[in-house]
């Protein structure tokens, strides 16, 4: 960074926190997981990570380099038959088949290798965080929810939360708690932990008859031994920060905490912003970040500080998810940003020598400081009515009481 930024340095971080041990796993091949033209551009990762060093919240984190899953690690995840799809895909650009050669899940060249080191990353990331090297960990080309275990969906092609969550399971983990914040429903990784009780599936999404995928109501709670340990948060298109930062408190902190996990997996998607061309809900980067803090607070309170945090959707490449990855980064390393940082004018300019024409941010928030209200039974709204289906479906399967807002 230039002495302008090193000078305002101060003024850039909330202080409110001594840090903490932190790990962000990148690596530039992450840049090889390119659809082409397709939501899914690597150009927003690339952006967060320049913004992020930028703004000096790199220095702040302990930066690794990601190596690929390998094969009998992915089979713990998905079919023989589907990774032999991927690779075949890799090398023949008319395949067609297991989900693969899709408008959502174009083939290209590499793409069981970049796949498969986003896999790793995330795997990485969950055991540095097991072991004790770190409290926490980021990786933010992570968080692929939709895969399957025989079929890419949904721009996923190798499902990178569940080889996380298996990594953590081998380790020895008996309890643990993974919350999903992207627009869409984590499909995926409810579906591989539906009837084990050793994972809470917790996801808060847009109402699925009302975006892709189409699952995730408050009646999907999980089966067998696994009964009470999915629980879906469906909020209806239009939800604002206040909106859906009252629905996610009134859900996550108590379901979360009753699970009594011994480590907390997030997937932060953006996508949930208002600017997103593929969805509905209508936050703010200011929502955003008071929904990663409030995750990072619940990983102190419920999880031991022990915090896997993944990336997922947001295709507002340019003036979103840059700024929503690096408050993420900035909060997973205890240093949050002000929201009133400035974007360093280098920054802007490096897009604009892209060519790009768009009106970008200045500054790291949007002017909002949500403000939501207490949950109460009673409330006749869509949102209250999604709130009281999810918790009377799902809090007396975890011993809660639906009906007591302090739960």
């Amino acid at each position: 960074m230039g002495s302008e930024r090193e000078t305002g340095s101060d003024q850039m971080f909330s202080r409110g926190t001594a840090g903490c041990a932190a790990t962000f796993v990148w690596g530039d091949g992450y840049l090889g997981y390119d659809f082409g033209e397709h939501p899914m551009t690597p150009v927003r990762l690339d952006l967060t990570v320049s913004l992020a060093r930028e703004l000096g919240v790199l220095d702040h984190l302990t930066v690794i380099e990601p190596h690929p899953a390998d094969r009998a690690q992915l089979l713990e995840v998905h079919s023989p038959d589907y990774l032999d799809a991927i690779s075949a895909a890799s090398a023949d650009p008319g395949y067609v088949g297991f989900g693969l050669g899709s408008a959502d899940n174009p083939v290209f060249e590499g793409m069981f290798e970049a796949a498969s080191l986003i896999a790793g990353g995330s795997r990485m990331a969950a055991l540095d965080v097991w072991s004790g090297r770190s409290q926490h960990a980021v990786n933010i080309a992570g968080g692929l929810h939709h895969a399957m275990r025989d079929s890419a969906a949904g721009f996923c092609v190798i499902n990178d939360v569940v080889v996380a969550i298996r990594a953590l399971l081998d380790a020895g983990a008996q309890r643990i708690a993974y919350v999903d914040i992207d627009v869409h429903h984590g499909d995926g990784v409810q579906a591989a932990f539906y009837d084990d009780p050793r994972v809470l599936t917790l996801s808060v999404h847009q109402d699925p008859r009302t975006l892709y995928p189409g699952t995730g109501t408050a009646t999907e709670t999980g089966t067998g031994a696994g009964e009470g340990t999915a629980v879906n948060l469906a909020v209806p298109p239009g939800t604002a920060d206040d909106g859906w930062l009252r629905a996610f408190n009134a859900v996550v902190p108590s379901a979360v905490t009753a699970f009594r996990p011994e480590i907390l997996v997030t997937q932060c998607g953006c996508d949930t912003h208002h600017e997103d061309p593929l969805a509905d809900l209508a936050l703010t980067v200011d929502g955003q970040r008071a929904a990663y803090a409030a995750l990072h607070q619940l990983a102190h309170r419920a999880a031991a500080g022990k915090w896997l945090a993944l990336g997922g959707g947001g295709y507002g490449a340019l003036r979103c998810v840059p700024r929503t990855w690096t408050h993420l980064l900035a909060e997973v390393s205890g240093r949050p940003l002000r929201p009133d940082t400035e974007i360093p004018p280098s920054w802007s300019r490096n897009l604009r020598s892209r060519g790009v024409t768009t009106t970008l941010p200045e500054t790291m928030g949007e002017g909002r400081t949500p403000a939501p209200e207490l949950w109460m039974p009673g409330g006749e709204s869509w949102l209250d009515r999604s709130i009281w289906a999810t918790r009377n479906a799902s809090f007396p399967l975890l011993g809660l009481d639906p009906q007591d807002p302090r739960d």
